[in-house]
This record gives structure tokens, C-alpha cells and sequence, in this order.
């Protein structure tokens, strides 16, 4: 026999030996979940307190915990630090160009909350909470946001009652799902289509005299400044001349527009190319700069 026969001989042999798959379909191998396997998935909670654990926790007890756990990157108000998630505050603000959505002014359900709390945090040890604090943490939070009391108790007999400011800002969106009709004739041609906006004008008193600076998108600069500058630029990190520091940008403004782009496109220093926010477009780098600009030289 040769070798190849007994090659195939043996891959025969080996296939009848192997057991039936489980079920039709199936690849024969693993086994299904069950339900132990599956509990650790299974750990969402309704707006009506389904799925809650036993247990409770004090407002008081959870501005311990929360300062442990939580201050570091929300603020030991809720305020956020850095580029984190702003927690208490921004009421009154949806209807803004700019809304503040934060767990009082937006969400609908104290449940999504004990819910996030329970799956997420803390950030760097996510579901290493005790169901305990989980509760405690939820219930100092809710008072952050003034909804419940500095003596209130959670539980989950409660938590489903507590109502949230913008419950009734949600709604099932019942539109029927609709095709656009392409564009057949008489289209406008993309090539015409332009944003434009005013240059503004800055102006920066310098020794040599006053340097006019033209800005020329700052407009919409401000968002990405904040997801791409504010972490380096507002504490000073590594030297990076803090916003609004009127002195320390006087040199850097005075060299020009397009120089202090290029280097924000290019990397300059410690400061990578872009601020490490490589998705960005060089126009969305530049209304940046021109944000950075405007901060150091209004009054």
C-alpha cells in the first residue's frame, strides 16, 4: 500500500470513529451554554428594577466609595476631569446648540445607570464592584444630580421609582422606513457645492508691534479641540503652552498661521502628528489651531 493510501485509509478510519454531532447542524464539537455559563452575560436591568440583585446602599456610603473609585476621572462632583464623561449638572441645556448630557439632564432611567455602574466601571477594573456598592455609588450619583436626598437609602424595591427629569424625552420613533430616490437628471453638480464662512480676525500685541493674525475656521474649532487638544493644552502637559496663556503663545502666534498648522498637522516636539488624533482632517487640525488662537488673543 502506499503512502498516500495510507494516509486516506487512516483519515477514514479516524472520521468513523468520531461521535455523531450533538445535534442536526452541529459541528460535533463544544457543548451547549448553560444556564450557570450564561448568568455572567445575563446582567441588564429594565427601567422597572427587573434583573436588580438584593442589596442596598446609602448616599452616605457611596460618597466614600465614590471618591475612591470614581473622583479621579469624573470629578469629586461630578464636574469630569479631563476628556472623561461629565456626570451631574447641564440641566436646561438639551434644547442648546451645544446640550450638556449628563446622567440628570438626559437619561431617562435610574436603572441605566445602576446598570452602567454594575457592567463598566471603574474604568480600569470593570464588574469588580460588589453589588453593595454598586448600589451606594448609584445612590451618591443620583445626588450629585439632586434627585434623591443626602439621607436616601437605594434598594431595589425603590430604585424604579425614582423619576428621572427627561423620561418623557424618549420616544419610539414609529416612522416608516423610507428609500430616497436618487438624483436622475438636472443634479447639482458636487464640484459646486462649497462651505464658506467670514475669516475672522485676530490681533496679538507683540514687542515688535501688533501682528494681525487671519483665523479662518475657527468655527466648529472648539469641538475638536476639546477631543484632541484640551487633554495636553489646558493642564500644560509636557510644556505644551496652555490655552488662553497669552504669553506663552505670543511667540508661537507670531510666526504665523500656516506654521502653527503645519506643526499640528506634522508634530512638533513631544506632540505627535495631529495630537495623536490621526483620523482628523487637516481642516479639522487647522479650525483647532485657530480655536487655540482666538482663546490667546481676545480680551
Amino acid at each position: 500500500m502506499s503512502r498516500l493510501a495510507n494516509v486516506v485509509f487512516f483519515l477514514v478510519a479516524l472520521l468513523a470513529a468520531m461521535p455523531a454531532p450533538a445535534e442536526v447542524g452541529g459541528y460535533g464539537i463544544g457543548t451547549p451554554a448553560s444556564a450557570e455559563e450564561t448568568a455572567g452575560w445575563d446582567i441588564d436591568i429594565r427601567p422597572d428594577g427587573k434583573g436588580l440583585p438584593p442589596g442596598s446602599g446609602s448616599v452616605e456610603d457611596g460618597e466614600m466609595m465614590y471618591e475612591a473609585k470614581c473622583a479621579s476621572c469624573h470629578g469629586s462632583f461630578g464636574e469630569g476631569v479631563g476628556r472623561y464623561p461629565v456626570l451631574s449638572g447641564g440641566e436646561g441645556t438639551l434644547t442648546n446648540e451645544r446640550p450638556e448630557k449628563t446622567v440628570g439632564s438626559y437619561w431617562p432611567y435610574a436603572s441605566t445607570l445602576w446598570d452602567y455602574i454594575h457592567r463598566s466601571m471603574p474604568f480600569p477594573q470593570p464588574q469588580s464592584l460588589t453589588d453593595e456598592e454598586v448600589y451606594a455609588i448609584t445612590a451618591y450619583v443620583l445626588y450629585l444630580n439632586d434627585l434623591v436626598e443626602d439621607d436616601f437609602v437605594l434598594t431595589a424595591d425603590n430604585l424604579a421609582s425614582i423619576e428621572m427629569p427627561n423620561k418623557d424625552g424618549f420616544f419610539f420613533d414609529d416612522r416608516p422606513d423610507t428609500s430616497n430616490t436618487g438624483c436622475m437628471k438636472n443634479c447639482k453638480d458636487p464640484a459646486s457645492v462649497k462651505i464658506t464662512s467670514e475669516p475672522a480676525i485676530a490681533t496679538l500685541q507683540t514687542e515688535e508691534g501688533v501682528a494681525v493674525v487671519e483665523v479662518v475656521a475657527a468655527e466648529g474649532g472648539e469641538k475638536v479641540y476639546q477631543q484632541a487638544c484640551l487633554m495636553c493644552h489646558g493642564a500644560g502637559v509636557a510644556g505644551s503652552p496652555m490655552t488662553g496663556d497669552k504669553a506663552a503663545w505670543e511667540p508661537r502666534i507670531a510666526q504665523g498661521r500656516d506654521k502653527l498648522v503645519k506643526s499640528s498637522i506634522d508634530g512638533i516636539g513631544v506632540m505627535p502628528p495631529k495630537g495623536g488624533q490621526s483620523q482628523l482632517s487637516d481642516e479639522e487640525v487647522a479650525s483647532a489651531v485657530d480655536y487655540l488662537i482666538q482663546q490667546a488673543t481676545q480680551d
